[in-house]
């Protein structure tokens, strides 16, 4: 067993987003495991009082200490999740408690590091803590954050950022994605490596990864549309037209522009090619084919326009998503 304990503090407080208090001590906990102990992490949840909270999902959680005494400790990280209201018209909207805010500030001076998870990134900032820094939330509260902080970089697009001692990350199972990084940062890409496939996740996504994946899944209404979407997934390495769409569906081309365009909010032009991209992305992540194999067999026919999409759709070359994501059986 370690000889310095890594003492974890997780904020918990009424309204939290439950998955923001579980999600990260799960990865701790699979640390503890995955090196017999050695880790030697303790992770606790702090609240104001010990009594139970109540969090988002209407699940009670007893905390196992309380702030004043996680101050008396020397804090290894710091974890501040956060809590959102919605309107009657489903906005979205973080929400701050000032005696928090000056609970994070204290706790977050007793700490190595701090890191927010997904909303929790209002409360550091409420705290001054991100003020001069670059940081990420979730997408839905990113520009009331920026509005509200004007000091704050907001960066709405990465899974993660850090900036010197302290983390912000998206939400909300990007939590899982912060709290790998954190292990990789203190044990090495081989430990977290261990811990992630205990996750069935990958490594990581990379803090600099778009929270916004290729969007292959809207939802069509109409079998017509259904029927397209599959024609297109199967052909992908086919010559696919308008015209050649347009026929297979049995409409003008100006009606088949019209379906994309109600149907998915995309031109058939955008939806073909990131079906493209899906097909080569599972190409990049589970074979060894070449660039020139992958471009062929999906629908590219040349490493430069295989190139110029993946920047498109993922502001990253193909080469960088195998690095990143390729896994085997």
């Amino acid at each position: 067993m370690s000889s310095v304990e890594r003492f974890v503090v997780v904020l918990l407080f009424d309204g939290v987003d439950l998955l923001d208090v579980t999600g990260p001590p799960e990865v701790f906990a699979l640390l503890r495991r995955e090196t017999d102990d050695a880790a030697g992490c303790r992770v606790v949840l702090a609240a104001e009082t010990m009594d139970p909270v109540t969090t988002a999902a209407g699940v009670r959680v007893l905390p196992d200490v309380t702030f004043a005494e996680a101050t008396r400790r020397t804090i290894d990280t710091l974890l501040v999740p956060g809590a959102v209201e919605v309107d009657e018209r489903r906005r979205v909207r973080a929400v701050t408690d000032e005696g928090l805010v000056r609970w994070v500030r204290t706790l977050a001076g007793r700490a190595r590091r701090v890191a927010s998870v997904c909303v929790g990134a209002h409360l550091l900032a409420a705290a001054g803590l991100l003020d001069g820094r670059r940081a990420t939330t979730h997408w839905s509260t990113a520009p009331q954050l920026a509005a509200e902080h004007p000091a704050v970089e907001v960066d709405a697009d990465p899974i993660f950022i850090r900036d010197g001692k302290v983390w912000t990350g998206a939400g909300i199972t990007a939590c899982l994605d912060l709290s790998l990084a954190l292990v990789a940062e203190d044990f090495g890409e081989a430990v977290a490596l261990r811990v992630a496939r205990q996750l069935v996740m990958y490594l990581k996504r990379p803090g600099g990864q778009s929270q916004f994946s290729v969007p292959i899944e809207p939802v069509s209404t109409t079998r017509r549309m259904d029927d397209l979407r599959r024609h297109i997934a199967q052909h992908v390495n086919s010559r696919l037209t308008v015209a050649d769409l347009a026929a297979h569906a049995h409409v003008s081309e100006r009606q088949l522009t019209r379906l994309f365009r109600t149907e998915l909010g995309t031109t058939p032009a955008s939806y073909i090619e990131s079906a493209r991209v899906e097909a080569a992305r599972s190409r990049l992540e589970t074979t060894d084919d070449t660039l020139d194999r992958v471009a062929a067999t999906c629908g590219f026919h040349t490493v430069d326009t295989l190139i110029r999409a993946f920047r498109r759709q993922l502001d990253a070359t193909p080469t960088e998503y195998r690095r990143r994501f390729r896994h085997t059986a």
